[in-house]
């Protein structure tokens, strides 16, 4: 189990990893919300899952020290209690998910540009879903995404910078659309 846990660590973190710089380009964003639901009501929240998946047939990636997990949720506590929504043990109004998968086998058609011509390449590619949950009605109330390249090495404080970058840009959008306030 701790092995898991370990590896989960590892996939969250390297979920958004960029080859050798600081990169945000290929990270997409999208969030979603129920236009029914005013989620400027909403004053607390309880964590309810979290899950990962992971496809590393030659297992690229090397666990490592680092708690990916808790930096996500770190991150997510974060936006919330910016927003006013704070965490609690019961009676939440909200409950919070989040959901990665890595795929380190992806493949894409990429152009060769000594021969410009089109060739299948390894990409791998990354993905990170938050949730919130109306815990009186168990409906979905707000969706956030991204998905991104990954780097087929672990860089760790690479892999912060780039979460911290996808997660706040998720918040951010509610924000600007007048969601929280």
């Amino acid at each position: 189990m701790q092995k898991f846990l370990t590896l989960f660590g590892v996939l969250v973190f390297s979920l958004l990893t960029a080859c050798s710089t600081v990169s945000t380009q290929d990270i997409k964003v999208e969030t979603e919300s129920d236009s029914k639901v005013n989620l400027a009501a909403y004053h607390s929240y309880v964590w309810i899952g979290a899950s990962s998946v992971l496809n590393d047939p030659e297992e690229k990636w090397q666990p490592t020290e680092v708690d990916l997990a808790g930096d996500i949720k770190y991150l997510i506590d974060r936006e919330l209690r910016k927003n006013n929504i704070f965490g609690v043990k019961d009676d939440a109004d909200l409950g919070v998910a989040y959901f990665l998968g890595v795929d380190m086998d992806a493949m894409q058609l990429k152009v060769n540009p000594e021969t410009e011509t089109i060739v299948l390449e390894n990409v791998p590619k990354g993905a990170l879903v938050v949730a919130l949950v109306d815990m009186q009605t168990g409906y979905v109330v707000w969706l956030g995404s991204a998905r991104a390249d990954i780097a087929k090495t672990f860089q760790a404080d690479i892999a912060r910078e780039r979460l911290d970058y996808a997660i706040s840009k998720m918040f951010k959008n509610l924000t600007s659309k007048g969601i929280f306030k």
